[in-house]
């Protein structure tokens, strides 16, 4: 009998973007399919109201719901913790695997993991997000010993604008913040069609890209068992096959290390 993979995704509602990525790329391997539940997201700003989207009792109801399709694994296909702090995430995972019994990660959580595995002390961030938003992205990360050394944001606030964003537009702000040499890029946002674009910027630019559509699809896998060298084409993250042991194992924070600041340029 041929091994399967079941992804559950948890995804923002007015999301285009995730979907049909995450799909395309969880075809590449055999075997493997994704699943999604949404729930309620329209805005991305530090507003009250835009805060509570993000209410784990929310996301709790679309995780139970994933349960019911008997998926190894589910994942928050989001990067709310980047403004929220990354603690948010952990304790969602927590929240999740209680809820269902069924292990859980992140966007962040797994993109952090990739960053500590590249050794990544210095961060290139490309976002659509407003100024508010990205200070807090910054801060986080500086505060777990990374530093963003150039950043590019669209100030949109809309989250299904978001996709809306081309292509081009996507090459662009990337290849600005290349210019400054940071050991990683993350397209940070999972409305965002960058995922593709990875391995063509990655050669471009010389500097690895971390989209986190892609991110949570990498550790997602490897959590379920999966080999993830089969998605070729989508960028470095997946050209390593899972490390031994790691399989059908819950999220899990790694440690970071201290750097000095770089002058981050203000937004």
């Amino acid at each position: 009998m041929n091994q399967r993979y079941r992804i559950g995704v948890l995804t923002p509602s007015s999301n285009t973007a995730l979907e049909p990525l995450t799909s395309e790329m969880v075809s590449r391997v055999p075997g493997a399919s994704a699943h999604f539940a949404r729930f309620p997201v329209t805005e991305i700003s530090l507003r009250d109201a835009a805060l509570r989207q993000f209410d784990d009792s929310k996301i709790l109801e679309a995780a139970r719901l994933l349960a019911d399709a008997r998926v190894d694994v589910i994942c928050w296909s989001g990067t709310s913790a980047g403004w929220l702090g990354f603690e948010a995430d952990e304790r969602l995972c927590s929240r999740i695997a209680e809820a269902t019994g069924i292990p859980a990660t992140t966007s962040v959580l797994a993109l952090n993991e990739a960053l500590q595995l590249r050794g990544a002390r210095t961060l290139g961030l490309v976002t659509p997000y407003v100024a508010e938003v990205q200070q807090r992205i910054v801060a986080n990360y500086a505060a777990r010993g990374i530093q963003c050394v150039a950043e590019r944001h669209l100030d949109l606030h809309v989250n299904f604008r978001f996709a809306e964003v081309s292509p081009q537009t996507l090459t662009e702000l990337v290849c600005e913040v290349a210019r400054d040499k940071p050991d990683a890029i993350t397209t940070f946002c999972t409305n965002l069609r960058a995922a593709q674009l990875a391995s063509t910027l990655e050669e471009r630019t010389g500097v690895p890209l971390y989209d986190t559509v892609s991110t949570v699809v990498w550790k997602a896998l490897r959590m379920a068992g999966a080999d993830t060298r089969a998605l070729r084409g989508w960028g470095s993250l997946f050209d390593e096959s899972p490390r031994h042991g790691a399989a059908r194992r819950g999220a899990q924070r790694l440690p970071f290390f201290k750097s000095q600041d770089h002058g981050f340029p203000s937004l």
